[in-house]
């Protein structure tokens, strides 16, 4: 199954890189409060996900993610300053957690075809916790917006 390996993978590193770029914001934007203490709280739903495809990763392996390029989204290795940095920073974690997401939706097509249980419930949750990251990303994003794009620095 090397292509489910791919996508393992995938999500393996994928969550990763997330979880990095939820506390690169929240360090990043810290004198917001609800912006370092949910990114925090987030990160560490994408850490529980990783954890949870372990056992997933031991019975199928993971290739390496190297090969889909084109799938891959660099982390945030800092945060930017001001209003627009918040917003921009935002932008950018949306744009990481929707590739999470397809890949969960993904990786839930092919454990339903190999009627794998397990996987099919990592997949399922995991997908259901991103949706959620999704959800505030786009309500803050819509809370930032006016201040960042109106208001004068």
């Amino acid at each position: 199954m090397p292509h489910l390996t791919t996508y393992v993978g995938l999500a393996d590193h994928s969550e990763h890189t997330l979880a990095d770029s939820f506390r690169t914001v929240a360090e990043g934007h810290a004198r917001a409060a609800d912006v370092f203490h949910t990114c925090r709280l987030l990160a560490g739903w994408s850490d529980e996900h990783r954890t949870a495809l372990a056992p997933i990763i031991e019975r199928y392996g993971e290739a390496d993610v190297d090969e889909p390029e084109r799938l891959h989204a660099a982390g945030l290795a800092e945060s930017r300053d001001g209003d627009i940095g918040l917003l921009r920073d935002l932008q950018d974690l949306h744009v990481l957690a929707t590739l999470v997401q397809t890949t969960w939706t993904v990786i839930a097509q092919g454990a339903q075809g190999l009627r794998d249980h397990e996987l099919l419930d990592v997949a399922t949750s995991s997908n259901a916790h991103t949706a959620r990251q999704l959800t505030w990303l786009n309500t803050r994003l819509k809370a930032a917006a006016p201040q960042a794009l109106i208001v004068a620095p």
